[in-house]
């Protein structure tokens, strides 16, 4: 009986100058308390990566981030409740959302979107369609108001996200995280304006399609992104992922834009500093 090839242990591309972050979850990626949140960036500092958002995905993962982005001038934060768990989204979530997208240390509305992937595989815990509009039009409005950036989740919804932003008050910027829909959609975002950010699977053998849209998008409508814990890129796929991960990314969405690794982590650079008005 054949044994199964151990995972290699994660390690970082060689340094690359002024890397960014653009999506990440920190208590997830178990930074929770002030050394964890340093240790993370310091990690993340030797390898390139100067600057990070991260997410919180429910209401006590928000006020994980917006304590995180309080902890590490590096660090910036993402406020929201995920579309999976939209039915969270009570009076007092509100709210406390409003607060915390008034801070300065909150840069986005997110992540927040639509998600029918989990709709059709634990239908029972995942907040309905109409219900995960509802909540996305509140964060919609929130970001309008608030003049923040608004950061969207986007599973298997292309058509319904798509309207919805079409017919909604347009916030400053919008970022597509982890883009994962076809060639035709990012077409149709990077003329509305919105920005694609890429995660960890824009390095899958199998994703043609994600590097083909990477090297469409044109200079300042393009991010990369960890989405740690999750989405590690090649050649580490399956293990956990942390921000001083990226440049395995980076790397990768250069070569797909026929561009200098450097010249990349200048770009976007600074889209992250337009995106998040630094």
């Amino acid at each position: 009986m054949s044994k199964k090839k151990p995972r290699p242990t994660p390690v970082p591309a060689e340094r690359i100058a002024k890397l960014i972050d653009a999506h990440t979850h920190l208590a997830s990626t178990g930074a929770r308390t002030q050394a964890e949140v340093d240790a993370i960036v310091s990690r993340a500092l030797d390898a390139g990566v100067e600057r990070m958002c991260t997410v919180g995905d429910g209401l006590e993962e928000a006020e994980l981030a917006l304590s995180a982005a309080h902890m590490n001038e590096r660090v910036f934060a993402a406020c929201a409740i995920h579309p999976t768990r939209a039915h969270e989204l009570d009076d007092a979530a509100r709210k406390r959302l409003t607060q915390m997208a008034a801070d300065e240390h909150c840069v986005a509305v997110g992540e927040t979107g639509i998600d029918t992937y989990w709709l059709k595989h634990d239908a029972e815990r995942t907040a309905p369609l109409e219900v995960q509009e509802e909540a996305l039009r509140f964060h919609i409005e929130l970001a309008v108001e608030s003049g923040k950036t608004l950061m969207i989740h986007n599973r298997e919804g292309d058509a319904e996200l798509m309207r919805i932003l079409a017919d909604a008050p347009a916030p400053r910027e919008v970022i597509l995280h982890c883009f994962s829909s076809p060639v035709e959609v990012a077409r149709e975002a990077i003329e509305r304006g919105y920005v694609l950010s890429f995660a960890g699977n824009v390095t899958f053998k199998r994703n043609d399609g994600l590097r083909e849209a990477a090297k469409l998008a044109p200079a300042g409508q393009l991010l990369i992104e960890t989405d740690a814990p999750y989405m590690t890129p090649e050649p580490f796929r399956g293990t956990r992922n942390e921000p001083a991960l990226i440049g395995h990314t980076a790397k990768v969405v250069a070569e797909a834009r026929d561009m200098p690794v450097e010249a990349l982590a200048e770009e976007v650079s600074a889209t992250f500093d337009r995106v998040f008005n630094l």
